[in-house]
């Protein structure tokens, strides 16, 4: 029985590897700034969000231990991705290739930048689960739009605060540092309210297949317990 506990379904495998690919790939867009009217953001926002979504969604149907598992993955995940793309761009380029310039704009991450972005990355990874998970019980499991809305709120901010002071501290006016990091948050939070109804029905199909709607009563809320599950 205790093995069976320590085992994953193979649903949540799919929800970790679309986690896992959404980080990545915002990676890779982050390098690009689009504009949207009036707004100037970056590539990276268009796919970073599912990420939270997708945490949401493992939180609420397989509780906090799962998503804590979950976080861990998608950051070593990344941390491979983006060790293994520097390393690239250290080697020098073949005589007769001639686009060192672009490889460099996708892979050459700042050291600086790629570690904000990892700190960021736990901090509101984890504070988006710790406030669903806490919201779960006290609502005893209704309202779940509110508290997909809500961790959300949270964590983005959480995320953003820790990004761009580490970041571009230094680089950008703390006036504009302010607007950027208001913006990110409130584009991130409209983002999950938008697909909130497909969220809401991912949620209930995925608790319909797998027979699962974890409560975390009485759980340690350990960041460090990763195979704990």
């Amino acid at each position: 029985m205790e093995k069976r506990k320590q085992q994953v379904s193979v649903l949540f495998m799919l929800f970790s590897i679309l986690f896992c690919v959404c980080l990545i790939t915002a990676n890779v867009l982050e390098t690009k700034q689009i504009s949207f009217g009036m707004v100037n953001i970056t590539g990276g926002l268009l796919v970073f969000p599912v990420s939270y979504i997708i945490n949401d969604c493992v939180c609420e149907v397989w509780g906090f231990r799962k998503a804590r598992l979950l976080i861990w993955a998608g950051f070593a995940m990344n941390l491979i991705f983006v060790a293994f793309g520097a390393l690239a761009d250290a080697i020098p380029g073949a005589p007769y290739w001639h686009n060192d310039e672009g490889f460099h704009a996708v892979f050459g991450l700042a050291p600086r930048i790629a570690a904000a972005s990892f700190v960021a990355f736990l901090v509101g990874s984890f504070i988006n689960a710790y406030v669903m998970s806490r919201m779960k019980i006290s609502s005893h499991g209704r309202h779940f739009s509110v508290r997909a809305v809500v961790s959300t709120l949270f964590g983005e901010t959480a995320d953003s605060l820790v990004f761009f002071p580490l970041a571009l501290s230094g680089v950008v006016p703390a006036g504009e540092m302010l607007s950027l990091i208001i913006s990110q948050v409130v584009l991130k939070t409209l983002y999950e309210i938008i697909v909130l109804p497909l969220t809401v029905r991912v949620v209930r199909k995925t608790k319909q297949h797998e027979g699962e709607d974890v409560y975390d009563e009485g759980i340690s809320y350990n960041v460090l317990k990763i195979f704990n599950l």
